[in-house]
């Protein structure tokens, strides 16, 4: 894949790399990683200049950013209270208010988190979802998701210009970063599932 990643860049220049980035944005696995330290080499070579690279990357994110953040707005109150409700929900003790309670939470806090997550590997793409699940206001969403993104792809693509020709070195830095990431947020999701289902058990007890 990586090779595939390289040859659309070369060949498309500032268009390839927004493309890429906006289907990295939809389709997670695609390593952004590769993409963006790449772009930062090839203004070592080519007539491409940091700036330029670094708006292309962003506004690529921007678009995925946006086609996960409508996907999400489909999903209505009405939609999640018939799957709440329904065969999935009660197989898995959901409650409607706890889903309430979450989106109020995000309503409150979201900004905060749309920026923030945008510096962890998965969740900085899928985090647009529940943006639009819980409606978040596009202004804030737009800017906490430029602001995150730009910073992000600023430092891959910085880092890419300069490690030079060593650019697969700074791939591998951040491949590790991801996968450390990738740990604790399985670590994290682990404690928030024994915490629900506690929760649960001692609903079901004192009722």
């Amino acid at each position: 894949m990586n090779d595939l990643l390289v040859e659309i860049l070369n060949t498309y220049g500032y268009l390839g790399i927004a493309f890429l980035i906006m289907i990295e944005n939809i389709f997670p696995p695609i390593p952004s990683e590769v993409i963006l330290t790449f772009s930062g080499f090839m203004t070592t070579f080519t007539q491409m200049n940091l700036p330029g690279v670094v708006v292309s990357a962003t506004v690529g994110s921007l678009a995925g950013a946006i086609f996960l953040y409508e996907l999400g707005s489909v999903l209505s109150m009405e939609k999640i209270q018939s799957l709440v409700n329904g065969p999935v929900g009660k197989a898995l003790h959901l409650d409607i208010h706890d889903i309430e309670k979450a989106i109020s939470w995000f309503d409150s806090k979201g900004n905060y988190t749309v920026f923030l997550c945008r510096f962890i590997p998965i969740v900085r793409s899928l985090i647009s979802i529940p943006a639009g699940i819980a409606q978040m206001r596009l202004g804030p969403f737009f800017l906490m998701t430029t602001l995150g993104s730009l910073l992000w792809n600023f430092i891959l693509i910085f880092l890419g210009a300069a490690a030079g020709s060593s650019w697969q070195k700074a791939v591998q830095y951040f491949h590790n970063y991801s996968q450390a990431a990738k740990i604790v947020l399985v670590l994290f999701s682990l404690v928030g599932l024994l915490l629900f289902l506690r929760r649960q058990f001692k609903k079901k007890t004192s009722a």
